[in-house]
């Protein structure tokens, strides 16, 4: 029965099987019997974006999602809570001549029907401020420059800031602006080989010569004059910002023709700046207007918070250059606009109530039309580039930051190309809904449910021992600044929909200060920032605790690539009182991430199975790592066998050791002193790298290695070629008995800021090995003298150092060989050296040293 069980649990699994439906009910039922014919409770305390909470209503649970970020609780209310609750309502859309009718989700058909209300309500107002050409073809970006004063007192010209010229970069089209000085004023014409705009008026057929369009007047803040030549340092350039000498100009027109997807390009004219002007004036007077009705700036003045300089990101790089609040991110064009759209959602939600709608439910579709704006909002700013591959605007977040950007793309809101209100709205949020609107009829089982609320995760609001099952993906320790970026949307959603849930828009800004991480600007910089994020982290494992049943399960998911977050989260867990019982390391992550390139990163995520076991109060040192080094290569040799390699079966360690020590509240020495949970873990890296080791060079020689030796093959292994963050590649080399500190930038060890990296032999120095003892550094050398053709040196160099005879030597070259990936350098290297080795011995008659090579045959 059990096998059973297991192969049906694994057949669940599987993502080719995500829509069998026979599988599906089969699951719903076995669950509901094993919970006496109810759907059990699940929580998940840190819902983000809600794929836990939905694959629990999938499975026929009763889903509760908890969240602190206002913002993604009401994306959480739009993608789970509203569509279930709606569900059952449908309406009939008639057609001419025909009997009965489509039938419709009416959450749905609601949505489409107000999305197209606001549009035609905006497009009527603002229109006038993105008038078509004169053939009737559509403007869909503007191109702007910011610009600067030089500072060369006998010149002072204007400075266009921009990356570069190109306007369209492709392999059968090429267009670019060309700067040109004039009475010492730069002025730009259309260059390019396309033959739609040769030989038009502005156009010049040929570039000159020495123009590389590649080439702009800005490099990391440091500014040329194209007039006199002068530079402007990067620290000068951001005081003429913070001082408000900069400004902005309006290089260049984009436009399409109706039903087509040519893009043209024109220089901008006198007419394109006098709209804009109009459109600023025309803002100016319908501010003033809203801010009597609202009692509220239409145009977000709430401050850009300044985030310590030790994170990852956020919006820092934007305070150097004025850009104090978030309006400051947009022109005055596109804040009109916004604030129309803003507008139009207020005016369409009073309209539904007008016609009868019920509150909570104009609420709902209130809510989506609000999304249609946010979405909007990411590609209309000034801080969107224009993309000359694909020539179009490309949307802010490509990255979890907002960069400085010096010249940027305004699209036009009311066209049909990417980032508009057709694009964004009726392509992306309609497309979303009709997806939403259609699973819970396949969700629907059974007294399954959602409920979503704003919560902390340090003091949810539930009844002690009220959920049958935790499952909740946790806080990365400092992974991305959230609340810091959701602020550029919450700043829109508030004056959008802020007095329909004023629970969520009672702030001036998104709610930082029991956000669990460790960047949160707070006294003690880092250090204090990580006692918190450990004691905040700690008291939601607590409160998780607190709601789960006696014979609940907790599930707590962990893909935080350093050491250090580790730790945190086992100490934090044990503390709590959740015992792990279990762990297991899942394929979860996506093979191709923008932090992965160059750098290691996890295939897997690591789950803790926990339980609310009662701990034992004591254990002993020696007794636990008896037990440690008992138990764990049984678990290492299971995982082995599994296929598990690499960083994920080193890091899945962790989880197999904490269900030995975690069975008691403290571990004691032999001087009744107590064992912090970094040592245990230390214990556990000797253990499973002795075990690893062994296993690499398949059951043999593990303590013939120098540490050195077996610290490269370790990461070699685990890591490959790539670098790995300081943290982690210290904790690495500790297993091995290695002083990271004192190797590195020695050898084959090299540190890069807060990176470490292996050189491959291919990248050492000659005078480097000249020396060579070590194994690892022997191994460099004679493979080296096989690459650079000096191969008669290589048995000299094996018999000085002893490896003439060693096994463990060419055991060692081969399983790094066959770490690597067949594309690797090195590893092409290493096989070559291992084709053609030679062997050494010494002629007794005439004590000559000849080679031979292993097959026996003289050379």
């Amino acid at each position: 029965e059990w096998k059973q069980k297991k192969k049906f649990i694994i057949d669940l699994a599987k993502w080719e099987n995500t829509l069998n439906a026979d599988l599906l009910s089969k699951a719903r039922r076995e669950i509901y019997a094993a919970h006496g014919g109810k759907p059990p409770r699940v929580l998940d305390p840190f819902s983000g974006g809600g794929s836990i909470p939905l694959e629990a209503l999938r499975l026929g649970c009763e889903a509760h999602a908890v969240e602190y970020n206002p913002v993604a609780t009401l994306i959480l209310k739009c993608t789970l809570e509203y569509p279930y609750k709606y569900r059952k309502e449908v309406e009939v859309e008639h057609r001419d001549g025909l009997v009965g009718g489509t039938r419709k989700n009416k959450l749905l058909a609601d949505v489409e029907r107000w999305g197209k209300w606001v549009f035609e309500r905006v497009k009527a107002e603002i229109e006038r401020f993105y008038p078509n050409e004169p053939d009737g073809s559509v403007p869909i970006g503007y191109i702007w420059a910011r610009t600067i004063p030089c500072q060369n007192p006998a010149c002072e010209a204007e400075i266009p800031l921009m990356r570069q010229f190109w306007l369209v970069r492709k392999e059968k089209k090429k267009i670019a602006l060309y700067p040109y000085v004039d009475d010492g004023v730069v002025h730009f014409r259309i260059i390019g080989d396309d033959k739609d705009i040769v030989g038009e008026d502005g156009y010049m057929e040929m570039p000159p010569k020495d123009f590389d369009p590649s080439k702009g007047t800005i490099l990391r803040a440091v500014a040329t004059c194209l007039v006199c030549g002068m530079r402007v340092d990067a620290p000068t350039t951001r005081k003429l910002f913070q001082r408000g000498q900069s400004g902005q100009r309006l290089i260049a027109v984009v436009y399409q023709k109706r039903d087509a997807s040519t893009r043209y390009y024109r220089l901008a004219t006198k007419e394109d700046v006098r709209v804009f002007q109009n459109a600023a004036e025309y803002l100016r007077t319908k501010r003033m207007h809203l801010l009597q009705k609202w009692d509220m700036d239409p145009v977000p003045k709430e401050e850009i918070i300044y985030m310590p300089s030790y994170t990852m990101g956020g919006a820092n790089r934007l305070l150097n250059y004025n850009h104090n609040n978030w309006g400051d991110l947009f022109n005055a064009r596109q804040q009109l606009a916004l604030v129309c759209f803003t507008e139009a959602v207020r005016e369409a939600h009073a309209a539904m109530l007008g016609q009868g709608y019920k509150e909570e439910y104009a609420k709902a579709v209130a809510s989506y039309l609000a999304l249609g704006v946010t979405r909007v909002v990411d590609y209309f700013n000034s801080l969107c580039i224009w993309d000359n591959t694909q020539e179009r605007t490309v949307h802010v977040f490509g990255r979890q930051a907002l960069p400085m950007v010096w010249d940027y793309s305004e699209l036009n809101p009311l066209s049909s190309t990417v980032g508009s209100w057709e694009s964004m709205f009726h392509r992306r949020i309609l497309t979303v809904v009709k997806t939403l609107t259609a699973l819970p009829s396949k969700l629907s089982f059974g007294g399954n449910s959602v409920h979503v609320k704003r919560a902390s995760a340090t003091a949810l609001p539930y009844p002690d021992e009220y959920f049958d099952a935790v499952f909740t993906d946790p806080p990365y320790y400092d992974n991305v600044p959230y609340s810091y970026l959701s602020d550029f949307f919450y700043v829109w959603l508030k004056r959008c929909i802020g007095h329909l849930y004023p629970e969520l828009f009672k702030w001036h800004l998104t709610p930082k200060q029991e956000e669990i991480v460790v960047y949160n600007n707070r006294e003690g910089g880092k250090k204090g920032g990580k006692i918190f994020f450990e004691s905040m982290l700690q008291r939601a494992f607590k409160e998780m605790a607190r709601v789960l049943k006696p014979q609940g399960i907790a599930t707590i998911v962990y893909t935080h690539k350093t050491t250090e977050g580790w730790e945190t989260l086992i100490r934090a867990l044990i503390e709590a009182g959740m015992v792990p019982t279990a762990s297991w390391p899942i394929d979860t992550e996506m093979k191709v991430r923008l932090l992965a390139k160059g750098t290691a990163s996890l295939a897997s995520s690591i789950y803790f199975v926990c339980r609310k076991l009662k701990q034992q109060d004591l254990g002993w040192i020696d007794e636990v790592q008896e037990e440690i080094k008992e138990y764990l290569p049984r678990r290492l040799e299971m995982l082995w066998k599994e296929g598990l390699s690499g960083a994920d079966y080193l890091i899945s360690a962790f989880g197999a050791a904490i269900e030995i020590f975690g069975k008691y509240r403290r571990v004691l020495d032999n001087e009744g002193n107590e064992v912090p949970i970094s040592a245990l873990l230390d214990y556990v890296r000797q253990v499973v790298t002795d075990h690893a080791v062994r296993q690499i060079l398949h059951n043999g020689l593990a303590g013939e290695l120098s540490p050195l030796t077996k610290f490269y093959l370790l990461w070699r292994w685990a890591y490959k070629e790539r670098a790995l963050q300081f943290d982690d590649a210290r904790k690495l080399a500790q297993t091995a008995g290695v002083d990271l500190e004192r190797e590195w930038n020695r050898g084959f060890i090299q540190k890069d800021k807060n990176l470490i990296r292996l050189l491959g032999p291919q990248e050492r120095k000659r005078d480097d090995l000249e020396d060579a003892k070590e194994l690892i550094d022997v191994l460099h050398k004679v493979v080296k003298l096989w690459s650079d053709g000096r191969r008669h040196l290589i048995p000299q160099t094996l018999y000085q150092t002893g490896n003439h005879t060693n096994d463990a030597f060419f055991r060692v070259a081969q399983a790094i060989a066959e770490t690597l990936p067949m594309e690797s350098k090195e590893r092409k290297l290493l096989e070559g050296f291992l084709g053609s080795r030679v062997s050494l011995y010494f002629d007794k008659t005439h004590g000559m040293q000849r080679e031979m090579d292993f097959d026996g045959s003289e050379e």
